[in-house]
């Protein structure tokens, strides 16, 4: 045994300092807060975009712009090359929905033509890009626009 290889027994020694509890702790008095101010009071906390009392940037720069939440138009996308994969004739929402390749059955469906198709299928969805038409028409098959 050697002075190199002493170790304080268990429960000896604390990790943490016990703030607040009398002078000879070192943390007694002010409980290392400072004098006064925001925050030497209990239960602060910096709030978000705080900047000591001047006016916040957020709150400085103009409002600009609206976005018109409350008449948006949500799609579901659903590229061509997936719908060619399955290896269907008929295509609708409800059997996107079935497949799991769209999530919501009361959501808009919009499809995409990205992706190869080589098989004529009828698509019934609720929008079309040019391109997926244009693809689907070519290989022989139908976009049906449902409502």
């Amino acid at each position: 045994m050697s002075l190199s290889n002493l170790i304080p027994a268990v429960g000896s020694v604390r990790d943490t300092k016990r703030i607040g509890r009398g002078n000879a702790t070192g943390q007694g008095r002010t409980a290392g807060k400072g004098h006064k101010g925001y925050k030497s009071r209990s239960g602060t906390k910096n709030r978000f975009a705080f900047e000591g009392g001047q006016t916040p940037l957020m709150r400085r720069l103009p409002k600009r712009g609206f976005s018109n939440y409350g008449f948006r138009k949500e799609f579901q996308i659903v590229n061509l090359g997936k719908i060619s994969s399955m290896g269907l004739e008929k295509v609708n929402p409800e059997i996107l929905v079935e497949k799991g390749i769209v999530k919501h059955a009361n959501k808009r469906v919009k499809i995409l033509g990205n992706g190869s198709i080589d098989k004529p299928i009828e698509i019934t969805a609720h929008l079309f890009s040019k391109s997926a038409v244009e693809k689907l028409e070519k290989v022989g098959g139908k976009a049906i626009y449902q409502c």
